[in-house]
């Protein structure tokens, strides 16, 4: 069955069909990863977001039980050049087109995914509209320009109540703006005893758990959407070691008196290139963010940059100068893509137990 998408300055893409049937309005951005499209699907920081996939071929490998990054998918919509609705690997339980239409999320195959992708670099990201090809491009036009986007993204993925994953080693707190599976599980590794609080936890409710660490995770949307983030921060802030990803990055910067603002078509994908400045390395990355911390709104602040991204310049990595605090704009639990940070998840246990030995805490 033929259906369209069509973006906010009128462009109109038709394709086939696949998925859900629904219509659906979102901000249409991409994603470079060659692979890693039911991480992607189910990552929370794409909650409001139609994707676009710039590699041709999508659904080859299938979807299978091991590779969900959250309990249920939150895209809006899904954009292919090609649906390969005959999966091939011996993990595979679903097609790409039956999980998206149990999970109600149309796609679109068939669409000049290079094109849309150039529009995006030269434009930026656009509202669009997936729907069926009775609705005129100037209805769907008119629609999108009287749409505005949701704002409360963290509000629907993170969870509504606290829940634990235990272990026997540092208790960590860690807080979900749309946390992925992949953080929970480099903490598990390393045999942390986990609790995840929902975004709008207090700093009395984190630190009454008594935790050796506090952990910012990833998640969607505009960081500024996220006050009561912020005065957490400020909160916990030198009283316990902090390690932000993606998103909590972003909050650390703000609580700490930086700014932030939006990308032109942000960073999404399993290959950007992360520079650490201090001993020269580069790191491959996996990254997906739309926002930026502004460099020019640190000069005030006690932060340094640690990371910066080389195909842009961009800030990627931030250290507190008083007290121990660090975060990063990429993913090192990767989930999908290189797992070339992962080591960040051991810097961040190291900080614990120095921040420890420090005060003569011998407990672990």
């Amino acid at each position: 069955m033929k259906r369209q998408l069509i973006l906010e300055d009128g462009t109109r893409f038709v394709g086939e069909a696949f998925g859900s049937e629904r219509q659906t309005v979102g901000e249409v951005v991409f994603n470079t990863g060659m692979t890693g499209y039911q991480e992607i699907l189910t990552d929370p920081s794409y909650c409001g977001q139609i994707v676009t996939m710039t590699y041709p071929l999508i659904g080859n490998y299938g979807v299978n039980r091991d590779d969900f990054e959250s309990i249920e998918p939150h895209v809006f919509g899904f954009i292919v050049k090609e649906a390969c609705l005959s999966p091939f690997n011996w993990r595979s339980e679903l097609t790409i087109d039956e999980y998206l239409r149990m999970k109600n999320i149309p796609g679109l195959a068939g669409v000049d995914t290079r094109k849309l992708t150039r529009i995006i670099r030269q434009y930026g990201t656009l509202k669009g509209m997936i729907c069926d090809m009775d609705v005129s491009v100037s209805e769907a036009v008119a629609y999108l320009k009287e749409t505005e986007l949701a704002r409360d993204q963290v509000k629907r993925v993170s969870t509504k109540s606290p829940y634990a994953s235990p272990g026997r080693g540092h208790r960590i707190v860690l807080i979900d703006f749309g946390m992925k599976h992949g953080i929970l599980r480099e903490l598990n590794k390393r045999h942390c005893d986990v609790i995840v609080l929902p975004y709008n936890a207090t700093a009395e409710e984190v630190l009454q758990w008594h935790p050796d660490g506090v952990m910012l995770s990833n998640g969607p949307g505009d960081p500024k959407d996220v006050p009561e983030a912020i005065d957490m921060i400020q909160g916990v802030l030198g009283r316990v070691p902090l390690f932000g990803i993606c998103l909590g990055h972003q909050l650390f910067a703000l609580a700490c008196g930086a700014n932030t603002e939006k990308m032109k078509f942000g960073h999404r994908g399993s290959n950007h290139p992360v520079k650490h400045i201090e001993t020269g390395k580069v790191a491959i990355t996996s990254q997906n963010h739309g926002y930026t911390v502004t460099e020019q709104s640190l000069v005030h602040t006690r932060l340094e940059v640690t990371h910066i991204a080389l195909n842009d310049g961009t800030i990627e990595g931030l250290r507190h100068r008083d007290v121990p605090a660090f975060t990063v704009q990429y993913h090192p639990e990767a989930s999908p893509g290189p797992e070339d940070a992962n080591g960040l998840f051991d810097d961040f246990i190291a900080m614990i137990e120095q921040f420890k030995k420090e005060r003569g805490v011998v407990h672990a």
